[in-house]
């Protein structure tokens, strides 16, 4: 399948068998779950504007310390408010214009401010949170994240955060629900001597402290989700150049190791190919104010804002291997392509609760043949495409549990983007389809959406209602099976194995290599159309479906 050793492919197998375990278990729910995962009445009656997020790290004993003021509009009436802070972490002290305030912190993460200070509707207030600790150290990063606390080959300090699912809380203060974004943030990170922090937006300065360490302070002008801030510290080397994009100049930024130099200035010049790619199919890369980095880390890598993370060893395929099976996934670096696509949908387009993760992975797994369409020819990324369905589980729906922080199955990547394929198909028009992803990118820019915005959004610019189509692939685990017989020449057909309604179009060859659009529901129909004598009834193999002969019908 793949062009790699053994110990290679077994890791990687081993990896989605165990992830695929653990997500199979039924879900047990509690109310720290409920309290992570819904829009509590303590959250619902401030709106968040602003982070200023300063933080001091110490990998000498994997400690960190810092405050974080947020900045909030009131929109009604109420004296109590939620933050998010996880355990082993702690609440210093919360102050509210100089004043010090009760907090309760839950066994996990949920802590109630009692504010003091009248808040009128309309107002904008403050809090300032001060916090301390040795955070949840990573196990597994990025599916296990937290703090990575590592060396490099030098012997040098090798930090980073990752916190997808997990949650920003777990190493800073904060509304911890994706509903809710900053118009922007400050991110002020205090790295040991020597070392540089390299997070999200733009640097504004940088501070040498009196006790040797230093302060980088970075800026990001546009909203951000939690979980895409990050710290990386490093004895990184930088080195850019200039994109030219459909907005102007973009700023391309690469953190590295020194000893990696060489071989990421070889093996980044695939950024631009991705740029050039992905602003065709997606429209504008969405954050050109605070630029496009990649950062060097010790685990695979990760989608942060504008400080996209990189680890997959400066080599192509994923890990160096190809996903697909089909050759394809070895002509460019999976990290590279697949994390930087979230830059468009997880950064930019955000799904407002994590039951909706696959609007993030479908769509950058979608993108991974899009990339491979755009550089060596359409059959090329349908063939990608079609290859990854191998990785696909069908054991539990794409979509998850809402308002418990509960994601969906990992089929939301390979599954999400054959759903994507798929529509493509239905679509049957290659310029409309494209209007439609970047419309997407357009008009939901920088918006936390639902799946069900998503399903409206493509329904409406295909001309069709597909909401039985994204009930069947988001919402059960069945595969649809195209039945079809033979009766006095002409051929019936229907679909078996679907959801109730499902009336998906389907292209097959009614004559020899010829392919036709048939409109099948679940009950039987007959084409006009006869099958010649060297005609097949054979389906287009980029829907994602299977075909059954059931029997002569006379």
């Amino acid at each position: 399948m793949r062009n790699s050793t053994f110990p290679k492919i077994f890791f990687v197998s081993a990896l989605f068998f165990l992830i695929g375990q653990l997500t199979a278990q039924s879900p047990e729910f509690t109310r720290d779950d409920t309290l992570r995962g819904s829009i509590t009445p303590e959250r619902a009656w401030w709106d968040l504007t602003f982070y200023d997020l300063k933080v001091k790290v110490n990998p000498a004993d994997k400690s960190i310390s810092g405050s974080n003021t947020i900045y909030y509009k009131v929109l009604t009436t109420s004296n109590v408010l939620q933050f998010d802070l996880q355990s082993p972490l702690r609440v210093e002290r919360v102050e509210q214009d100089g004043e010090a305030l009760d907090v309760r912190q839950t066994d996990k993460n949920a802590c109630f401010v009692t504010l003091k200070k009248e808040q009128p509707v309309g107002s904008r207030q403050s809090l300032t949170i001060w916090y301390s600790g040795q955070p949840r150290e990573a196990v597994h990063a990025p599916w296990d994240g937290g703090f990575s606390w590592s060396q490099d080959s030098k012997g040098q300090p090798f930090v980073a955060t990752s916190c997808q699912g997990l949650g920003a809380s777990v190493w800073w203060p904060c509304k911890d629900h994706m509903y809710d974004e900053p118009d922007s943030q400050a991110i002020s990170i205090t790295a040991p001597k020597g070392l540089m922090d390299v997070s999200n937006g733009r640097l504004r300065r940088t501070t040498v402290n009196a006790d040797g360490t230093s302060t980088y302070d970075w800026f990001v002008s546009k909203p951000i989700n939690n979980y895409g801030v990050n710290v990386n510290i490093a004895n990184y080397v930088h080195f850019g150049e200039t994109y030219a994009g459909e907005k102007g100049p973009l700023t391309l930024d690469y953190y590295v190791l020194p000893q990696n130099l060489d071989k990421a200035k070889s093996q980044f010049k695939q950024v631009p190919m991705m740029l050039k790619a992905l602003e065709h199919w997606f429209g504008p890369y969405p954050f050109y104010e605070d630029g496009y980095k990649l950062v060097e880390v010790p685990y695979l890598g990760m989608e942060h804002q504008s400080s996209v993370t990189y680890g997959n060893g400066y080599r192509n395929g994923y890990l160096g291997t190809d996903l697909s099976g089909t050759g394809w996934g070895k002509k460019f670096d999976f990290i590279i392509i697949h994390e930087s696509a979230h830059e468009w949908f997880a950064n930019n387009i955000t799904y407002k609760d994590i039951a909706d993760m696959w609007i993030h992975e479908g769509f950058a797994n979608y993108s991974e043949g899009l990339y491979t369409e755009y550089h060596y020819g359409k059959a090329a990324g349908a063939a990608y495409t079609r290859g990854v369905r191998s990785n696909i589980e069908n054991r539990k729906p794409i979509i998850g549990h809402y308002d418990v922080n509960s994601e969906g199955s990992l089929d939301m990547y390979y599954k999400g983007g054959n759903l994507l394929h798929t529509i493509r198909q239905i679509v049957n028009d290659d310029e409309k389809w494209r209007s439609i992803l970047r419309g997407l990118g357009r008009d939901f820019n920088h918006q936390v959406v639902t799946t069900e915005q998503v399903e409206n959004y493509i329904s409406k610019g295909a001309g069709r209602d597909l909401h039985k189509v994204f009930d069947q692939y988001l919402r059960n685990t069945n595969i649809p099976v195209l039945q079809y017989r033979l009766k006095k020449g002409k051929v019936e057909y229907r679909w078996s194995n679907c959801v109730d309604g499902f009336d998906m179009p389907v292209q097959v060859t009614l004559k020899a290599d010829q392919f036709s659009m048939i409109y099948p529901t679940t009950e039987w129909k007959s084409s006009a159309c006869k099958l010649g004598k060297k005609g097949k009834f054979v389906v287009n193999e980029d829907f994602y479906v299977f075909s059954e002969m059931v029997g002569n019908g006379g």
